[in-house]
């Protein structure tokens, strides 16, 4: 188990393009074209399931949404920071 972060730790650790809401880190990407967006989305999975870490991926038109929280913990920890710079990768 991972130690929650404060609020603090949060904002600080934070990738670029990421917000802060309660209990969750989010962040929305945005694609030239749907496809994109869901090969996006199979990659993210990908690396989800690598760091044994599941987050709500929300595929729409040319966009995804990526919530991260540590269920177990009750709100973010390093593991959600960790996954959100991973995808961060993935996306450029």
């Amino acid at each position: 188990m991972a130690d929650l972060l404060s609020d603090d730790e949060i904002d600080a650790q934070l990738p670029d393009g990421w917000s802060h809401e309660s209990d969750r880190i989010e962040r929305t990407y945005e694609f030239d074209s749907y496809l994109e967006g869901v090969g996006f989305a199979s990659g993210a999975g990908g690396l989800a399931e690598e760091a044994f870490h599941h987050p709500t991926l929300t595929v729409e038109w040319r966009e995804v949404t990526v919530e991260l929280t540590s269920h177990e913990e009750g709100g973010v920890t390093t593991k959600d920071i960790d996954l959100a710079e991973r995808l961060n990768e993935l996306a450029d």
